[in-house]
Formats: structure tokens, sequence, C-alpha cells
């Protein structure tokens, strides 16, 4: 099992680093999930899908990421509380490259 350090900051702005497996095929919003530091309902109502934007989350530090997709882009186009940083938690799949990752949860909509 391979497992990497991610910083998440809940809503309250609490600062939680975990440990992220990279063997499981997981992404942030699934990650959050997880360790349960959003209330249950409040993220990933989708279930992963790009189209609800309640995973939004910025990213607060210079790691590799993939681009975003054209659906990722379209949703975040339309959410509410979007910044340059914002990416959907749901579209950031936990990989070794992504190591020492920082995101903070963006406010409910």
């Amino acid at each position: 099992m391979s497992d990497i350090k991610i910083t998440i900051i809940d809503r309250e702005g609490v600062f939680h680093e975990v440990d992220a497996p990279t063997d499981m095929n997981m992404n942030i919003m699934e990650l959050v999930r997880a360790y349960e530091l959003a209330p249950e309902g409040t993220i990933g109502i989708c279930g992963g899908m790009a189209m609800c934007a309640s995973c939004q989350c910025y990213v607060l530090n210079d790691v590799p990421l993939p681009a975003k997709s054209a659906s990722e882009e379209a949703m975040l186009s339309e959410a509410f509380n979007v910044l340059e940083n914002s990416r959907l938690g749901c579209q950031i799949s936990i990989t070794p490259q992504i190591e020492g990752l920082v995101v903070e949860l963006a406010p409910e909509a």
C-alpha cells in the first residue's frame, strides 16, 4: 500500500493532514468523505460526476495537477465562490504526483 500526505482545510478552517492511498483509485472528494471532513450530504452530492460543484476546493500550493476537463470547466463556470485556483475535488485523482497537495474546501453554496 502506497500512501501520500495531503492537507485538507475544512470549512471551519481546521487543517487536517491525512494519509491518502494511491492504490485505490480515489479522488479528493472521496478522501474528504472518508475522513468525514465535511458534514454528510454537503460534499459529493452528484457522486463525483462533475455535475454539482459541492466538492469545490481551492488548491493552495504548486503541485502538478491534470488540466481541467471541459465538464469541470463548465461546472465551475456556474458555481458560487469560484476563484482562480478552484478545482472540483472529484476530478483530482490521488496519485503519487500530488504528494503534499494542500486544498481548502470552498464554502457551501
